[in-house]
């Protein structure tokens, strides 16, 4: 039975139920803080430790997973980051360019008209509103795994510091409040029914800071000076402390934070055993500023995780460990990097994973979505550098998915059903592809898909893993009906022997080729094998 009195104001309700709980509800005393023993194992908690770390095999035959982006933040139909945004009023703080910016933020204005000043309707106000009254797991995975993923990745806790799983160390949960599930759990249940490695994401780290403007006030207007609700020390357990003066990075310095941190993430992977962690971050924590006044641990609290995860996955699997741990961090062996919305321009010799969205991280009414065919575009070129791609579909606040999203997940595994031969369990080739000389190319970097564009004479390469066949994709159709791979020519150094029959993936027979000098030339059939998305893949065999 719930202890909130649906009869009296949401407000009050949380201020009775503040008083009501254990006490390290609120204010938490410090010794709730302290770090619990890591797993026993292989790797010892440090930086060099975990550099012994190798990606397993599964991960890097996987080469392509689904995201679900999603919370209570899909409530108003806003997009990303409503939780900090509704609280940018007027006289806030450009965190970009760290100057005052005297009007109120777009957010903030549509906040205050449709659901009231954030003093006196806040973002705990929001978290009842989510219901996912149409949310099935099971049929989104079934589509996801139709689609050709082979990996599903379930938000854990975004900034909004609002955890989707039963946690008893925050009672601010999805199971205590908003849908009243267990949203980790049924994605989980999902994934292994369909046969798809399942991970979790983590987004924790960030949201100390993210929710200092909810401690803020207008400067002027009828509310002038009146705090925002999370100044409310009654819900401080949900906005954190202010800060220190010193405390302006993206993660806090706060020591007790970087505790709580890490007891909160590891009750994540102890509970469900992720195959996949994921950190929207840098490795937390393991760079406090010198000048902070807190008392910090000499242990790196990042590595001291990611040794107690791996070190679990060992203990599971007879000694090897079967889990990957993801951050926006050069890995240096010591994990999967992730590049938020990017590509390389290069083969890596690590794997590594770009994160994007087919729209808005949230829901957002009017947003326009990635089409299939560049999805694929992308996917192809993140590949053949070494890289998996883990794609978000944008689900509804009720947790659907738009007509329209369902059209292009279909077309991915329309496309993936026919050429999938030439993205799972491959390899990078020599050289990573052939790009059209007559584009401007695109250094390696987040953020930097937007940049990238692809035409009919890109290609991108990959390999199976023995060796004999090489895979060509073709990222457009050519008007001309033939393509000439430049790289396969008579006298190039990247292939030596004979060039055995061409294939393309979806057709009957094999195909007319020439080489010389200038390269393999193959002459395409005039029939697509899949019209949707406008890309194909060549299978060449190697002699």
């Amino acid at each position: 039975m719930s202890i909130i009195n649906r009869s009296i104001p949401l407000v009050a309700a949380l201020a009775l139920w503040s008083t009501a709980v254990a006490a390290e509800s609120l204010p938490i005393p410090d010794a709730a803080f302290t770090p619990k023993p890591i797993q026993a194992g292989p790797f010892e908690p440090t930086l060099a430790s975990i550099a012994a770390y190798q990606v397993p095999e599964w991960f890097r035959d996987a080469k392509f997973g689904m995201w679900s982006h999603w919370g209570p933040q899909a409530v108003p139909r806003m997009g990303d980051w409503y939780a900090r945004k509704m609280y940018l009023g007027p006289g806030h703080l450009d965190r970009k360019t760290g100057k005052i910016v005297e009007e109120a933020g777009p957010i903030y204005k549509f906040h205050v008209e449709k659901y009231g000043h954030p003093s006196k309707f806040g973002y705990k106000d929001i978290l009842p509103l989510w219901k996912a009254e149409r949310w099935d797991p099971d049929a989104l995975m079934a589509l996801y795994k139709k689609a050709g993923a082979r990996y599903f990745v379930s938000m854990g806790v975004h900034h909004d510091n609002f955890a989707l799983w039963n946690s008893p160390l925050h009672r601010w949960n999805s199971v205590n409040m908003g849908p009243k599930k267990d949203v980790v759990g049924l994605w989980q249940a999902a994934a292994r029914k369909h046969g798809l490695k399942f991970g979790v994401s983590e987004h924790l780290a960030a949201a100390y800071n993210f929710f200092q403007p909810a401690k803020n006030s207008d400067p002027t207007g009828p509310l002038a000076g009146v705090p925002y609700d999370g100044a409310d020390p009654a819900f401080v357990d949900l906005y954190f402390p202010k800060v220190e003066p010193f405390d302006f990075a993206w993660m806090t310095k706060d020591a007790n934070f970087h505790r709580q941190w890490f007891n909160r993430i590891r009750e994540l992977v102890d509970a469900y055993q992720p195959d996949i962690l994921y950190s929207d971050s840098k490795l937390p924590f393991k760079d406090p500023r010198k000048d902070s006044p807190a008392p910090y641990d000499s242990t790196d609290v990042g590595a001291r995780l990611v040794a107690h995860y791996y070190n679990s996955s060992a203990v599971r699997n007879g000694g090897t460990t079967q889990v990957v741990y993801q951050c926006k961090e050069t890995a240096n062996g010591r994990w999967v990097e992730d590049v938020e919305r990017g590509v390389k321009d290069a083969i890596l010799p690590e794997p590594w994973q770009t994160d994007t969205s087919i729209g808005d991280w949230y829901y957002r009414t009017g947003q326009k979505y990635m089409t299939s065919t560049r999805v694929i575009h992308l996917l192809a070129d993140i590949v053949s550098k070494n890289g998996n791609m883990l794609l978000n579909v944008v689900q509804t606040p009720e947790g659907d998915l738009e007509p329209d999203v369902v059209a292009i997940v279909e077309e991915i595994g329309a496309w993936m059903a026919v050429n999938s031969e030439a993205i799972y369990a491959t390899r990078p080739w020599t050289v990573f592809g052939e790009d059209d000389p007559s584009k401007k190319q695109v250094a390696a970097g987040h953020f930097n898909e937007n940049r990238v564009t692809f035409t009919s004479r890109d290609l991108r390469f990959t390999r199976s893993k023995d060796g004999k066949t090489l895979y060509a994709i073709g990222l457009g159709w050519p008007a001309e009906g033939s393509i000439t791979i430049r790289s396969l020519a008579m006298l190039s150094d990247l292939v030596h022997g004979e060039i055995g029959e061409v294939r393309l993936l979806g057709t009957p027979g094999t195909l007319t080729t020439a080489r010389d000098e200038d390269g393999l030339k193959v002459t395409l059939p005039k029939t697509r094998p899949t019209g949707t998305v406008d890309a194909y893949a060549l299978a060449i065999s190697l002699q």
